[in-house]
C-alpha cells in the first residue's frame, strides 16, 4: 500500500539528488581553466535532459524490467515508454507510487555520466560527448543497474550496494579511466609540463556544498522510506564526509606541507563516495573510519595519474573509482545485520567480503572494456577531440560560441 509519509520523503529526496547535478556542474566548472568553464558545466547540465528522456523511453525498463531469459543480465521491455509506470504501487517497492521510484532512479542515471565528464574535460567535442553518454547509458549503466538493483546476478549473489558504490562511483571511475586512455592528455598539460590550475575555487566549494547537501537524498533516499534506516544512512553520510576531510588533509599536509581548500572539498567528496555503498549497512562508528580512510586513500588515488601517465582532468578515477572500490570493500568488512540484515567480515560473515570483491572485479572489468569500445566507436562516427587550435582557444568559444566571463 502506498504510504503518504514515504511518498513525501521520496519526493524530497528525488529533488535533492537532482540538485547534485548542477552542484557537480559548479564543482567541475570551477576546477577547469576559465576558457572552459561553460563547456564543463554544460556537460553536467545537459545530462538532466539526455538521461531523463533516455530513462523514460527505455533505460528504466532495461534496468528494472523483468529479467530477460532469467540470466540476470538485462531487463525486458515491460516498462518501455513508462508503460505500466504510474501512480499505483506496482513497482519494485510497494510503499511508493511506481512513477516516484522511477524518477528517483532517473536522477542517479543523470548524475553518473555527468561524473565521467570530469575525466575528458577541456578536450572532448560536444557531439561526441552526447553520443558517448547516450550509448554509455544504454550499454553500461542500464545493465549494471539491473545486475545490482534490478534483480540481476550481482544482487542475487548477495552484493551489497546501498546507494551506488558500484552502479554510480566505480562505474564512472572505470569509464573515466577508459576516456583518459583513449583521448590522451590535454594540450595545455603537455605544453606546460604540469597541471592546469583551477580558475575559480570558491565556485568549486559551492558545488561541493551542494553535492554534500544533495547526498543526503542520494543515500537516505535509498532506504525508499521515511524510516530509521533512512535516518541511519543520513547520519553515516554526514560523519563519513566530515572524516573524509580530515583524512585527506592529514595526508596532504604530510605530503605537501600545507592543507588546501581544494583538498578539503575533495576529502569531503571522497568520504561521501566511500560511504555510499555502506550507508544503509553500517553504524555510525564504522562510518567515521570508512570516511577517514576514504579521504586518505583517494588522495593517493589522485596521485596514480602521475605515476601511470594518464590525464584524468578532474580526478574521477582517483576519487570516484578508488573511493567507490574502498567503500564496497568496507561494506564487506563492516556491514551489520543489526542495521540492515547483512553481516560483514567483522560481524561474522567472511563470504560477504568475497562477494564484494567479485562485484568490484566485475564492475571495473565490464565498465572499462565496454566504455573503451564505445569511445572508439564514437570516434569512427564523429571525432572525439577538438582540434588543437580549438582546444587551446577554449571549448566555450569553439563548441558553444559563449564566454563564461565578460570582464
Amino acid at each position: 500500500m502506498t504510504n503518504a509519509a514515504d511518498t513525501g520523503f521520496m519526493i524530497l529526496c528525488s529533488g535533492l539528488v537532482m540538485l547534485m547535478v548542477p552542484g557537480l556542474a559548479l564543482f567541475y566548472g570551477g576546477l577547469v581553466q576559465k576558457r572552459n568553464a561553460l563547456s564543463t558545466t554544460m556537460h553536467s547540465f545537459f545530462m538532466l535532459g539526455l538521461a531523463s528522456v533516455f530513462w523514460a523511453v527505455i533505460g528504466y525498463s532495461l534496468a528494472f524490467g523483468g529479467d530477460v531469459l532469467g540470466m540476470g543480465i538485462i531487463g525486458n521491455m515491460d516498462y518501455f515508454m513508462l508503460n505500466n509506470v504510474g501512480m499505483s504501487n506496482n513497482g519494485p517497492v510497494d510503499n511508493l507510487p511506481h512513477v516516484l521510484f522511477m524518477i528517483f532512479q532517473c536522477m542517479f542515471a543523470a548524475l553518473t555520466p555527468a561524473l565521467i565528464s570530469g575525466a575528458y574535460a577541456e578536450r572532448m567535442r560536444f557531439p561526441a560527448m552526447a553520443l558517448f553518454s547516450f550509448l554509455w547509458l544504454l550499454l553500461v549503466y542500464s545493465p549494471l543497474a539491473h545486475w545490482v538493483w534490478g534483480g540481476g546476478w550481482l544482487g542475487t549473489l548477495g552484493a551489497l550496494d546501498f546507494a551506488g558504490g558500484a552502479v554510480v562511483h566505480m562505474s564512472s571511475g572505470a569509464a573515466a579511466l577508459a576516456a583518459a586512455h583513449v583521448l590522451g592528455p590535454r594540450k595545455a598539460l603537455v605544453e606546460s609540463g604540469a597541471g592546469t590550475a583551477p580558475h575559480n575555487l570558491p565556485m568549486t566549494i559551492l558545488g561541493a556544498g551542494l553535492l554534500w547537501f544533495g547526498w543526503f537524498g542520494f543515500n537516505a533516499g535509498s532506504a525508499t522510506s521515511a524510516s530509521a534506516l533512512a535516518a541511519n544512512a543520513l547520519a553515516t553520510t554526514q560523519l563519513a564526509a566530515a572524516a573524509g576531510i580530515l583524512g585527506w588533509l592529514l595526508v596532504e599536509m604530510k605530503h605537501c606541507g600545507k592543507p588546501t581548500t581544494l583538498g578539503a572539498a575533495s576529502g569531503a567528496l571522497a568520504g561521501l563516495v566511500a560511504i555510499t555503498p555502506a550507508a544503509g549497512f553500517v553504524s555510525s562508528g564504522p562510518s567515521i573510519l570508512i570516511g577517514f580512510v576514504g579521504g586518505a586513500v583517494c588522495y593517493g588515488g589522485v596521485l596514480l595519474k602521475r605515476r601511470f601517465n594518464y590525464d584524468d582532468a578532474l580526478d574521477v578515477v582517483g576519487i570516484h573509482g578508488i573511493g567507490g572500490t574502498w567503500g564496497a570493500l568496507a561494506t564487506g568488512l563492516f556491514a551489520n545485520a543489526a542495521i540492515n540484515e547483512a553481516n560483514g567480515l567483522f560481524y561474522g560473515d567472511s563470504w560477504q567480503l568475497v562477494v564484494q570483491g567479485i562485484s568490484i572485479v566485475a564492475t571495473w572489468g565490464f565498465v572499462y572494456i565496454v566504455s573503451r569500445g564505445i569511445l572508439l566507436l564514437v570516434d569512427k562516427i564523429t571525432p572525439l577531440r577538438c582540434t588543437e587550435k580549438h582546444e587551446l582557444a577554449g571549448l566555450d568559444i569553439s563548441e558553444h560560441n559563449e564566454r563564461g566571463y565578460s570582464f
